[in-house]
């Protein structure tokens, strides 16, 4: 009687076994095969680039509505299911022709929101050109960490991951307290452009300390290329925001090709009073690179009527008048596309720059 109990006992546990064991393999093969597809939306800050890397990817944009109601109100709408799907919002929080900075982060914001009660299975923010980053810290007295704010509110409405170019500073990045943070580095890019060209004598210039690191970087990557670079530095003191006192260049640029290395050009005043101290200083051509063109006021004006040969920057921002003749324009939409599908299937971002 007893062997016949012990028998029964063993028979139930072992079809208890193999129905958890069933159960565990039909949950795993549930979700390996959810078969999460890139979804690609985007608000208005930059379309354009958004189409880019659709294109690039062969991913169609997803068909939305993001306008505004006639009072100035956001109006959202996401006209296709994205339940259990990546979704990838293309958004830089820039001010545009028609927009504010404030326009395309709320705009983000509740992109941000519909998609986590749309149910994508993953939402993650593609923010070419991250807003407020210039306002990381406390410079004085009761004022906001606003880039802080900003990620914080990202973060409450449901981002999983953001993907970006160029931080101004790499310390937002620990703003984001739980969604991981990919800051892409735009210098490739540049390089590959520059070395193609005839340079001679190169001298790759940090417009100030904080930028020292960038353009040491740089010039380490145009050695690598085959290309040979010295580096220099402006020296400059502020009598205020936008306004420069006195500058001074330390090393020599007389006879060089000077390259200025930056991430973000917005008046432009202090990029071509840099120029000019080059100049006057015997550099044979003058180039910039940088990123970020935010561009306010009469930059570009600027820009046009300065000694600079050639400045490069990056379509994260779009253009909002005519780009000047010495302006030259390179697209990040492939190393977007390819961040975004490294994202999608689980695999190293920072492995594209290795």
């Amino acid at each position: 009687m007893l062997k016949t109990n012990t028998y029964q006992e063993r028979k139930f546990m072992q079809k208890i076994v193999t129905n958890v064991l069933l159960s565990l393999i039909i949950a795993s093969s549930i979700v390996t095969n959810t078969n999460a597809q890139i979804m690609l939306f985007s608000g208005n800050a930059n379309k354009e680039l958004a189409q880019k890397i659709a294109n690039y990817l062969q991913v169609p944009l997803g068909e939305s509505i993001v306008s505004t109601f006639n009072d100035g109100e956001i109006q959202i709408q996401i006209k296709e299911s994205v339940r259990g799907h990546d979704v990838f919002i293309i958004q830089p929080t820039c001010h545009t022709a028609t927009q504010s900075v404030n326009d395309t982060i709320m705009e983000l914001f509740l992109l941000v929101r519909t998609m986590q009660r749309a149910s994508a299975k993953s939402i993650t923010v593609v923010v070419p050109y991250y807003g407020y980053a210039r306002q990381d810290r406390k410079a004085m007295s009761r004022v906001p960490i606003s880039a802080a704010d900003v990620a914080m509110m990202l973060e409450i409405g449901g981002v999983d991951r953001v993907l970006t170019i160029d931080l101004h500073c790499g310390q937002i990045q620990g703003f984001f307290r739980n969604a991981p943070v990919d800051n892409l580095f735009s210098s490739p890019i540049f390089i590959d452009y520059f070395v193609k060209k005839e340079l001679s004598n190169v001298v790759v210039v940090s417009p100030d300390a904080g930028g020292v690191d960038r353009a040491y970087k740089f010039a380490q990557q145009l050695r690598k290329k085959g290309v040979s670079a010295e580096m220099a530095l402006i020296s400059k003191r502020r009598a205020s925001a936008g306004v420069i006192e006195s500058m001074y260049l330390i090393g020599d640029v007389n006879g060089a090709d000077a390259i200025i290395v930056d991430d973000i050009c917005d008046t432009a005043g202090t990029l071509v009073k840099a120029a000019q101290l080059l100049k006057d200083h015997g550099a044979n051509r003058v180039f910039a690179v940088i990123p970020h063109g935010v561009f306010s006021g009469n930059a570009l004006d600027k820009i046009r009527n300065s000694v600079i040969c050639e400045m490069v920057i990056a379509d994260t921002i779009p253009l909002r008048e005519q780009a000047p003749s010495n302006l030259t324009i390179l697209s990040v939409s492939a190393l977007l596309g390819d961040a975004i599908v490294r994202i999608h299937r689980g695999e190293s971002v920072s492995a594209l720059f290795d």
